[in-house]
């Protein structure tokens, strides 16, 4: 019995590790990680970060033995620096650390926080409308959350998939914020991979599912690749661990988000002292900031404006404001006014937009040998790295049950 994972993305290495009998993976990219992996060069392809709620993305890391890379760099609250007004502060993720004044975002008194909770409660509608009687709470820390966490504007974001994270979020720890200390080659896709060739886990680079062909019954019964057809047996399984667009066109008869937001990477050749840092920024084009010996990494989800621009208008807006966070929060080293060498890397379709009455994704097991994989298969949770790796790791039990 073999199980064929399409795609080696987050959704496909959790497939992959969870999955019973002999295991092929195929990718049809040169490298594995699909939009949370590292670029030829060493780059991440962008800024990744985990909460301590991520329970499903955390027990991945312990199996592939990678948690250690994983640092907590604001320990003490996000600094955040907002433009308008020169500001500088340290805000705390959880409502548990609000009993302290100067870690409590702006406009979170109990109107506000009352009317946060009724967004995790029944129904679902957006969350700038939920939230426009609270404007500073909404800009300082609604905001801020909806974006970070389902890459959708808060004018059309879903209070529903917004409820799911609040409820997650509010245990103590729940949101502590981690990132790669390295990067996500080193302390992710690379941990994984070897992870899964320990296993015995064969992984097929450049190859790209050109179709799939069915039997009478329903049943996957070949899968064409550009390099030949690959004939299953008949205990052989596969899993469609690809993003919705693929999926939908090697089965057309199923429902896929149509709608997807861009996120845009600035990674900047800079080299700092100190431990890593994570900062945000409200009010600009910056929205994450994350510092590394040898890089500072910029992070603009739901980046439909900002992915139209070049990167040469970009740069030097980006980097004055990183500027201004190194000076408010007196982060070492020099950071010289010229801006330094810069790449931009911009995904267009990073994830699905959120919205309300958006359809549930469709079943887990579609066909009788075949089970759909990827974060925009979690029907509660928006789509991110925790979506992804619960999703692989329900498609393998569909197939085993």
């Amino acid at each position: 019995m073999t199980t064929h994972v399409i795609g080696a993305g987050l959704a496909g290495l959790a497939a992959a590790l969870a999955a019973r009998g002999r295991v092929v993976v195929h990718e049809a990219a040169p490298l594995a990680g699909g939009r949370a992996r590292a670029l030829a060069d060493g780059l991440d392809n962008g800024t990744h970060a985990l909460v301590g709620a991520n329970r499903a993305a955390l027990g991945f890391l312990r199996e592939i033995g990678a948690r250690d890379g994983w640092v907590e760099p604001e320990p003490g609250g996000l600094p955040v620096l907002d433009m308008a007004d020169g500001r500088a502060r340290r805000v705390a993720l959880s409502p548990l650390g609000w009993w302290r004044k100067d870690r409590r975002p702006d406009g979170a008194g109990v109107q506000a926080l009352g009317a946060l909770m009724r967004l995790a409660g029944p129904g679902d509608v957006a969350v700038a409308g939920a939230m426009a009687a609270h404007p500073a709470f909404l800009r300082g820390f609604v905001e801020p959350l909806v974006i970070a966490a389902l890459n959708t504007p808060v004018a059309e974001a879903s209070s529903r998939k917004l409820g799911a994270v609040l409820r997650r979020v509010g245990a103590p720890g729940a949101a502590r914020l981690l990132v790669a200390r390295r990067g996500l080659g080193p302390d992710l896709v690379e941990p994984a991979l070897a992870a899964l060739r320990a296993r015995g886990v064969e992984i097929r680079n450049g190859a790209r599912l050109r179709g799939l062909q069915k039997g009478r019954d329903g049943r996957v019964i070949a899968l064409e690749f550009a390099d030949g057809t690959l004939a299953l047996g008949d205990g052989d399984s596969v899993i469609l661990a690809l993003p919705p667009w693929e999926a939908g066109r090697l089965l057309p008869e199923i429902s896929v988000p149509a709608a997807h937001a861009p996120i845009l990477n600035l990674h900047f050749d800079h080299k700092t002292q100190g431990p890593v840092r994570f900062l945000g920024v409200l009010g600009g084009l910056c929205q994450w900031v994350l510092v590394r010996p040898d890089t500072v990494a910029v992070t603009v989800s739901a980046a439909d404006a900002e992915a139209r621009e070049s990167a040469e208008d970009l740069t030097p807006r980006a980097w004055a404001e990183i500027r201004a966070l190194a000076a408010a929060f007196h982060l070492p080293g020099a950071w010289p006014e010229v801006p330094p060498p810069c790449r931009a890397v911009k995904e267009k379709r990073a994830t699905p937009r959120h919205r309300p009455g958006d359809p549930p994704p469709p079943p887990v097991r579609v066909l009788p040998n075949l089970a759909l994989a990827g974060d925009w298969m979690e029907p509660v949770l928006p789509a991110t790295i925790d979506a992804a790796v619960r999703s692989g790791r329900r498609a393998a039990r569909a197939l085993a049950g």
